[in-house]
């Protein structure tokens, strides 16, 4: 054979070869983006709706790290609040208080042999520093189009506020405060489509329960974990569960080459653990430096932290979220897909560069906190390092721990965790209870892709596994990248059009 007949042999397989890998990409069977409409139906506005959420705003149900410490009474002032808003809900459900301050409603559906469905949210938010809470506007009406100058007489608090963070104001098309996006305005939009369901004489066909704890922001052991203890001890086991966790993602907020609103349903969360690392070397004056003082010591220690990252790879939700995805991206990344056998990873390495896809794909480590002297011509003997990781299913708090053992290797260091929990259970979106779901997204948000994921976040959904197989998390509403980091955030607010969304997609849910 001569070089000219070798080089076109080889030429021809490399051709056959791209050839083969293109077909391949071309006849992997991603989710149609074909089928989807333009825009999402748009819902009239409910005045009385929004009254009363802009009210549940103003009650500042604020969970204290330390759960005695927690100031009860606004939580007492929001379910007396939500007693006199819902007169037809306590009317026609069953109503108990478990552990003092976790809410949950029974609502009988036709058949009690059915396995009933379970929504959730929780009653607090987060805290606002320094606050002057003798300020709060707790009743009387809510403030709606205010005019710059009333807006600047509101804003006492900080300018980082457009409005006073407990006000519930409602102008330029969004209600703000906080609790808004987390969590009133998705609890308050339940006990609306209940309570309009009420109202036009509707009887679910399985038992329907809501359960609202108080203390999700910190942990929620007195709040949901108790609330599913109870259930358990029943005997009642759900059909479904459905929870926070997940947006309709607005084009480009996910992946810049998606390009198409994306819904994205969390079948699962992973775990987490936070350590405390307390380095131990020289201390005293700073005139008379050691070497490696115990900060230089604990700063090697976090560049090995930062730089021996744990290995990425994908588990079952992630590659299910990428063939739903997958339509919607350019060519070379939807070729990756579906040609992982030989471009699996290069895939990885891709979102890997990305943090919002990182944390998908590896066990993440966040070195968040560090403290040694207080003084600066002191050297303190110690300094403490905090870091926190959340676990990927398929590690466990075990394996971190044993990772971070190793990284300090060779220093004198004391680790303490401080909390600490494994990566959840992974629910299926083959399940009815899934496509339940997604139809229900798919009559809200036509516009939307539709797709399972890993919620990288912390939620209550994962303390009700005890008591249902099919844990959904999910808001419905759709969001930016703005509006994202507007969560526990300066100027925290839901749009109208995001809340009247949010109550329709609840009684379709509930008529499902």
């Amino acid at each position: 054979m001569t070089f000219k007949q070798l080089f076109m042999a080889v030429f021809v397989i490399i051709l056959a070869f791209l050839l083969f890998l293109v077909i391949k990409t071309f006849a992997y069977p991603f989710q149609s983006v074909k089928k989807l409409k333009e825009n999402a139906v748009v819902y009239p506005y409910n005045g009385k709706a929004i009254h009363r959420l802009s009210q549940a705003i103003r009650i500042p149900t604020i969970s204290a790290v330390d759960y005695e410490n927690t100031n009860f009474k606004p939580f007492n002032d929001f379910k007396s609040f939500l007693i006199k808003s819902y007169p037809n809900i306590y009317k026609k459900m069953d109503t108990l208080t478990v552990n003092k301050h976790g809410l949950v409603f029974h609502w009988k559906g036709k058949d009690s042999n059915k396995k009933p469905i379970l929504f959730l949210s929780h009653q607090d938010v987060v805290p606002i520093s320094d606050y002057d809470f003798e300020t709060l506007p707790l009743s009387g009406n809510p403030i709606f189009d205010l005019t710059s100058n009333e807006i600047d007489s509101l804003n006492t608090y900080q300018t980082e506020w457009k409005y006073p963070p407990f006000s519930g104001a409602v102008t330029n098309g969004r209600i703000y405060g906080r609790g808004t996006l987390d969590m009133k305005g998705m609890l308050i939009s339940i006990l609306e489509a209940a309570n309009e369901l009420i109202n036009e004489n509707y009887q679910p066909e399985q038992d329907i329960y809501f359960a609202f704890g108080q203390d999700e922001e910190v942990s929620g052991q007195n709040g949901a974990k108790k609330i599913a203890e109870y259930f358990k001890s029943k005997n009642i086991f759900f059909d479904a569960v459905y929870d926070e966790g997940g947006f309709v993602l607005a084009p480009k907020s996910i992946l810049q080459s998606v390009d198409k609103a994306v819904a994205v349903v969390g079948v699962g969360e992973k775990g987490f653990l936070t350590v405390e690392l307390k380095v131990n070397g020289t201390g005293g004056h700073s005139s008379i430096p050691p070497q490696k003082g115990s900060l230089v010591l604990a700063a090697e220690i976090i560049e090995k932290l930062n730089t021996n990252q744990f290995e990425a790879t994908l588990i079952p939700p992630v590659e299910n979220f990428l063939n739903n995805i997958g339509g919607a991206m350019d060519f070379k990344s939807q070729l990756a897909i579906a040609n992982q056998w030989l471009l699996r990873g290069t895939l990885i390495k891709t979102l890997a560069k990305v943090p919002a896809s990182n944390a998908m794909v590896r066990t993440t480590t966040a070195i968040t906190m560090i403290h040694a002297s207080d003084a600066p011509n002191v050297l303190s003997a110690t300094t403490t390092v905090t870091v926190n990781f959340r676990i990927l299913q398929g590690q466990s708090v075990a394996n971190v721990l044993e990772h971070v053992k190793k990284q300090c290797e060779g220093f004198d260091v004391e680790i303490e965790t401080i909390s600490q929990r494994e990566p959840s259970k992974i629910s299926s979106s083959k399940s009815v209870q899934f496509k339940f779901l997604e139809e229900t997204i798919a009559k809200n948000y036509p516009n939307a892709l539709i797709t399972p994921y890993l919620t990288i976040g912390g939620t209550d959904s994962y303390k009700y596994e005890i008591i249902s197989d099919n844990v959904f998390r999910f808001m419905p509403v759709e969001i930016n990248q703005y509006e994202e980091r507007l969560i526990h955030n300066d100027n925290e607010s839901i749009s109208i059009e995001n809340y009247m969304r949010m109550i329709n997609h609840f009684k379709l849910l509930m008529q499902q």
